[in-house]
């Protein structure tokens, strides 16, 4: 198999990466984080001092990188960046940087870089088990000669060939995966300062047509068991949730509930940092009626 290059091996590039060696693929790789190279240095990778080596090395880049100002200096910037490799031909981006991003970088890397949308969804536990959703844009041609390799990571969704089309489902998801959060948090609280049994009532809600992402799955594994440990950071839930309103704002469709999720959002961070997990809207919810979740 070709040599693939893979830039950002934190929480979910990390896995996503290792699932490539697991498949077969050499790798050349670069993270600022020497931690988090060592794992791979160890399985036979080749480890990169810059970006732009790891373009210098591989003719597909792959990038997994926390905000779309980071994938912009990774592409762009600089001695550095990706677009001074003297071998690479497509950019993959994995991350989340929503469509004005990806079509500004698109367009400067183009004609002699190719782009490819992918950003994933399904968290840190998807990247491991291989069962991430991979919404996909980019020219049919391209997307042929990458889909072999976005299957290492899960389900695939061909969104169109405009750039920027996959990292608007991604944000939509996103933005419903969070505001299902919230909402699940407030109800719950209510019947909880009620005098309900959390399990129990989330047990109803299950069996009714309240169910969503959050009680059959946030709740259950992290919020209940009081762990907050689903593997989603709250900064970066936040990060989504702006990208959303503010690119829905720009094409004039109003978000007046997504608003008030990026307020939540934005609450949860500073309680509790950008780094915590975001089931701690749970928790906020928690501290704000004077209960716990506890079954």
């Amino acid at each position: 198999m070709a040599l693939l290059g893979f830039i950002g091996v934190g929480r979910m590039g990390g896995p996503m990466a290792s699932r490539l060696l697991d498949a077969g693929h050499q790798l050349c790789i670069y993270d600022l984080s020497a931690e988090a190279t060592r794992p791979f240095a160890a399985r036979g990778a080749t480890i990169a001092g810059s970006p732009a080596e790891v373009a210098s090395q591989a003719e597909i880049v792959l990038v997994s990188l926390p905000t779309p100002d980071i994938v912009r200096t990774v592409a762009l910037g600089g001695n550095d960046g990706v677009i001074n490799g003297t071998k690479v031909r497509l950019m993959v981006d994995l991350s989340t940087t929503g469509p004005g991003v990806a079509t500004e970088v698109a367009s400067r890397l183009m004609p002699r870089i190719g782009w490819v949308d992918a950003p994933v969804s399904g968290g840190v536990t998807g990247a491991r088990a291989g069962t991430l959703a991979v919404m996909v844009s980019c020219p049919k041609k391209t997307f042929d000669e990458v889909e072999p390799v976005l299957k290492t990571f899960g389900k695939i969704f061909f969104t169109g060939e405009k750039p920027g089309l996959a990292q608007s489902a991604k944000l939509a998801n996103n933005l419903l995966a969070a505001t299902a959060l919230v909402a699940t948090s407030e109800a719950m609280a209510m019947g909880v300062k009620a005098g309900l049994d959390p399990k129990v009532l989330l047990d109803i809600i299950n069996a009714s047509s309240g169910r969503n992402s959050a009680t059959q799955d946030k709740f259950p594994r992290a919020i209940l068991p009081r762990t907050f440990d689903f593997g989603f950071a709250t900064g970066l839930s936040y990060k989504d949730v702006r990208l959303c309103v503010e690119e829905a704002e720009a094409m004039g469709v109003p978000m007046v509930v997504g608003s008030a999720v990026r307020e939540m959002l934005a609450i949860t961070r500073a309680r509790f940092g950008a780094d915590s997990d975001f089931t701690h809207i749970a928790k906020l919810l928690e501290e704000w009626a004077g209960i716990e979740f506890r079954g």
